[in-house]
Parts: C-alpha cells; structure tokens; sequence
C-alpha cells in the first residue's frame, strides 16, 4: 500500500481483532503528520454541491492529506464517500440539502402512510452521484487506499429522515403496522445498496471497512440507529428496528455497531444478543466522560463476547489497557508527531504484554 509500509502487519491484526483475539499487541490506530511532509491545500470549488459530490475535488483532497499523514499502527488510509448522514434516505427520494460541513434532507417525503417509502431507485440522482463517485475512487486508488462504503444511516435513522422524527415518534403510536411495513421495506431497500456496492469496492483485493476504519477482509460495515435514543426497547422490538439491524448484521461478514450516547445505553442488552454483531464503537458524546471513564460498560461489551473500538487521547491508553482486556480491542488516537506516534506503539506492545484485568 503507497501510503503504510506495514499494511500486511496490521490486516493481520485487524483480522485477530473481528475474531476476537489480540497477536503481539493490542490494534493500536494511530496517526499523527507525517515527517517531512506538508498538506498541499487543494483549491475549494465555489459551491458547496460541487464541494461535496465533485470525485476530482474530494479524491484530490484526500490523496493529498493521505501524503501528509503517518499511519502508525492498524490506521491506514481510507477514503470515504459521504454527501452526510441522510445519503440513505436521499437515495429513497428525499432531496438533500448542504451546508459547510454537514447537510441534511428535505422532509418529510412521507407525508403520510399512503405514500411509504419505496425501494431503490437505479436513476435517483443521489444514487448515480455516490456509485460514480466510487467507481472513481476506486479507479483512482490503484491500491493506494481503501474505499470505504458511505455512511448510509439505513433502517430507523433513514425512516426518520424521511418521515420526520416528531411525527414518526407519534407514528410508532399511532400507525404501527405501517411503521413495521416501512421498515420491511427499508431492510430490502439497504441489502439493495449493499449488493450493488460492495463488489465494486471489493476490486482492488484490498477488503473493506465503513466509515469508521474497521478493516475487514470480507464484506465490513458500520451500522447504527441514533433514532433509538429517542424510544423504548419494546418500540425497538416491536416497530422493526431492531429487525432490521439483525439483517444488515447478518448481511455483513463483519458488523460494528455504533452506539452513539448515554442515551442509546438502554438498547444495549438487546444489541448484544445480536449475535452477528461483532464489535461495538462507544462514543460517550459531548458533555460525558471520555472512554476510560466508562470502565464497567466496557468490561461489560467485552464479557458478553463482544470487540471494542474506542477513539481516546493518547493519555487513556494506558489506564484502558490496565483495565480491560486486549483481546478484541481496538483503539484509536492521533498525535502531534510521527516520533511520538512511534513511541506511543512501542509502550502499547508492552503495556499489551502486561496485560490488564478484562
């Protein structure tokens, strides 16, 4: 790979990782700027639709800052496709709309139950703009990188899109067989989006990831639902959310959920009985202590058979290797330099070796 000379190294560990096993050290994501390099800024288109869809302007960009970055450890150079969170539900009919650094779509699209959502559309313009953008990506990377699959914030997150969150709250009430038909519809409408993606991402024989940079060497993905942090468990069960990440987990060869707040923590026992859930990201969210103040919810994914992924401050690697088991963990930092990046795997591989209580 151009851009990680021990690329072969960290798929290794990567792949213990989704097993659950840990090699020589804990997988350790760490980057920092890369020595004697500088990032070339790229001019900005003047608009922002160009800005966000344009595949010269975004893959020139990220060609440049993967020149720029030292991926130390399992971090490895990843382009990801993302017109924003609502991608998914723009692909369904919903028409997005972007600001400087995030966009959102237009609702509702589903004004009402006569008109659910309907499957994927092949002509949908946001559709053909993200497949042409990874088939570019793809061309281009040559090996270089991976190309991620986007962010597609499918199931629950894309009914919300398209519906409203308010109303389709009241809906779950409501109207919840149509709910449970909407969503039986939006399962097939994501499996749609994932045969049609992952053989093209899959060319380069370089596997895959999402996107948050959990390499796989099959068929890897993010899933999640932030709408659940708004309802009950049995809402949950009984609404067809719940079913429809069981799908896409099963679909995947390798599924990590992104559980996004204190406020999705009541979801949890019912996602670890997913069984095809393979590893869990918890981001505690802005106002919560960070990872390593969250010990006995992560000791408590790991006795349950589960992977961790955690982005920390270089200072939590250490306390979080002395309290949980490096077995099928992953973590994630950046620093400010290549030598510290370094240093920084080096006393991982010894704090791994030491071992922590798990």
């Amino acid at each position: 790979m151009t851009y990680k000379d021990d690329w072969e190294d960290a798929k290794r560990r990567m792949t213990a990782w989704w097993e659950g096993e840990v090699l020589d050290r804990v997988c350790l994501q760490v980057t920092a700027p890369k020595e004697g390099a500088r990032q070339r800024p790229i001019p900005e288109p003047p608009d922002l639709l160009t800005r966000w869809t344009d595949a010269d302007y975004l893959i020139e960009k990220a060609q440049e800052r993967f020149r720029a970055t030292f991926y130390g450890g399992e971090a490895f150079p990843c382009f990801v496709p993302n017109f924003g969170p609502d991608v998914f539900s723009a692909f369904l009919g919903a028409d997005l709309v972007f600001a400087e650094t995030t966009s959102w779509a237009e609702t509702p699209v589903v004004r009402d139950w006569t008109s659910p959502p309907h499957c994927l559309d092949p002509e949908n313009r946001w559709w053909r703009r993200m497949k042409g953008l990874i088939e570019t990506a793809v061309e281009r990377a040559e090996g270089a990188f991976v190309v991620a699959v986007p962010d597609t914030h499918a199931g629950g997150d894309a009914l919300a899109a398209l519906r409203g969150r308010e109303a389709l709250c009241l809906d779950l009430l409501d109207h919840p067989d149509a709910v449970r038909s909407a969503m039986a519809s939006l399962e097939r409408a994501v499996i749609e989006v994932y045969e049609a993606l992952y053989p093209i991402v899959r060319r380069p024989g370089l596997g895959t990831c999402g996107w948050l940079p959990a390499w796989s060497p099959l068929r890897g993905n993010v899933i999640q639902c932030d709408f659940l942090a708004l309802i009950s468990p049995s809402m949950a069960e009984a609404s067809g959310i719940l079913h429809d990440l069981k799908v896409q987990a099963a679909w995947l060869d390798h599924a990590i959920y992104h559980l996004d707040g204190p406020g999705a923590l009541p979801h949890l026992d019912r996602l670890l009985e997913i069984p095809d859930i393979r590893a869990i990201q918890w981001v505690p969210g802005a106002g919560a202590p960070p990872p390593s103040g969250w010990i006995p919810l992560l000791r408590r994914i790991q006795r349950a058979g589960r992977g961790l992924h955690l982005s920390v401050a270089p200072g939590e690697v250490e306390v979080l290797l002395s309290e949980l088991s490096p077995e099928g963990l992953m973590l994630s930092a950046s620093v400010r330099s290549e030598a510290e990046a370094k240093d920084l795997l080096r006393k991982a591989a010894a704090w791994t070796r030491r071992g922590g209580r798990g």
